[in-house]
């Protein structure tokens, strides 16, 4: 696709300086320069201003809210010629926090830090994806992979011993047999299968009533995307599929997963789901996912806005997938 990477978290030209990751005096003094910028999070959530258009903070180094962080910043880059880092300040503890409103698929709920402006909150990154930029996004989306990554990896794999964070975020080391670590993405195929003028969609239990969306599974090791295409579609709905093309990708940070968005063509529409893997399956048509988008079709919402599932319906409904 030409405009493959303007899909929600797609790339933003962010300069990594990967090459600066190995240099810890370097970095120091990166981030003893007043220009340097810190980007706080705190139990998965974004520190943001959500006054439209949303961005993400960016706090000098020495703010008061840094200082809530007991580990060691991940190094994102730079911007403007000024270094950014990451914080995580999981261990604060938002006074009358309301838990009620926390469901398995989104999160409404916003903390205001003490001191902070009231437009100044925490909030839940599927919440606020499609308010960001393309640069706060991709902040965003990295910072929140990787310290979820280091949350649940702080075991060596190899030797069970515990690991420690290096290469400024973006490795863990064992101390006690010398392995290292490296922060996981998990490769996803996402399916736009179509058999003329519909396309197979899917839901999974536990999302919202009426919620459809591409099929979509893992690559499994040894397995071409074609090959998960065709695997993944069959098992969850029973369709052959023939011809597979590759669209656009997007990495989807919940918690660490890059998503392949692939073009596939059904060799019939006969329908057997496996009640393990989905809800259910059917065929809609272009008209009805204009609808579906439009809010016009009772009883079938679209997938939501931002996921690389609704970025490809809706070049397919606008024809422009090419």
């Amino acid at each position: 696709m030409k405009h493959a990477e303007t899909v929600t978290f797609g790339g933003s030209g962010l300069d990594r300086a990967a090459e600066m990751r190995a240099k810890p005096d370097a970095l120091a003094k990166f981030a003893a320069d007043p220009a340097a910028r810190a980007v706080i999070f705190w139990r998965g959530k974004t520190l943001i201003n959500r006054d439209r258009p949303a961005t993400v903070l960016r706090v000098p180094m020495d703010h008061p809210i840094v200082k809530e962080s007991g580990e060691a910043p991940i190094f994102l880059g730079c911007e403007d010629g000024a270094a950014l880092f990451a914080f995580a300040i999981d261990a604060w503890e938002p006074e009358g926090q309301d838990l009620s409103q926390i469901t398995q698929f989104l999160d409404p709920s916003q903390q205001c830090f003490p001191g902070m402006a009231a437009s100044e909150v925490f909030a839940e990154l599927r919440q606020i994806m499609t308010w960001l930029s393309p640069r706060d996004a991709e902040l965003a989306a990295t910072a929140r992979a990787l310290f979820m990554w280091h949350e649940s990896h702080q075991f060596c794999a190899n030797c069970g011993q515990k690991s420690v964070p290096s290469m400024a975020g973006w490795q863990r080391d064992c101390a006690a047999c010398g392995r290292h670590h490296f922060p996981r993405t998990d490769p996803v195929v996402i399916m736009l299968i179509t058999h003329g003028n519909s396309v197979l969609l899917g839901r999974s239990p536990g999302w919202p009533e009426g919620m459809y969306s591409l099929l979509a599974g893992f690559v499994e090791p040894g397995e071409t995307l074609e090959a998960a295409v065709r695997r993944e579609v069959f098992e969850e709905a029973g369709i052959r599929v023939g011809d597979v093309s590759y669209l656009a990708s997007q990495p989807w940070p919940f918690p660490a997963s890059l998503m392949f968005g692939c073009a596939g063509v059904a060799l019939d529409k006969e329908i057997t789901i496996d009640p393990v893997e989905i809800e259910d399956a059917k065929w809609a048509t272009r008209e009805e996912i204009m609808q579906a988008m439009a809010g016009e079709l009772p009883g079938m919402l679209p997938a939501r806005k931002g996921a690389i599932a609704h970025f490809l319906l809706e070049n397919w409904v606008a024809d422009t997938l090419d």
